[in-house]
């Protein structure tokens, strides 16, 4: 089964977080933590903070890792890791390839469908004691 490396980032704003729906492929619709494909040659900070600016057109500082995740879909191997992130500056963020966003608060994590890997960043997220 093929693996494919990605990056996603917990992005924070005060006691937010955000939230993007996918806006193509076999996934759409399904809620997920913004980020994307690791490319040649990159750390996985790099690309996570090269992804955001590509999907949201923003700027994000890259923390801590969180967790990687590692999950079998029908068709891929995704391993998937994942980071705290917050916005350079309290920019708008634009929607490049997602249908929609949402600021979620902690009571509202469990409020969207989220895709199954982002299902176990959720649960990580609630455990996490930051």
């Amino acid at each position: 089964m093929k693996t494919i490396q990605v990056v996603a980032a917990i992005i924070r704003n005060g006691d937010k977080i955000l939230a993007t729906q996918r806006g193509y492929g076999e996934y759409k619709d399904g809620w997920e933590f913004p980020g994307g494909k690791i490319e040649e040659g990159e750390t996985p900070k790099e690309a996570l903070a090269r992804e955001i600016r590509e999907e949201l057109e923003a700027d994000i500082v890259v923390g801590d890792h969180l967790i990687t995740v590692e999950h079998d879909y029908p068709d891929f191997h995704l391993s998937m890791k994942c980071y705290w992130a917050e916005l350079k500056e309290a920019a708008h963020l634009k929607l490049l390839e997602h249908e929609a966003a949402k600021w979620l608060s902690m009571n509202e994590l469990d409020s969207v469908d989220w895709l199954p890997a982002d299902v176990i960043v959720v649960q990580a997220i609630k455990s996490d004691k930051k």
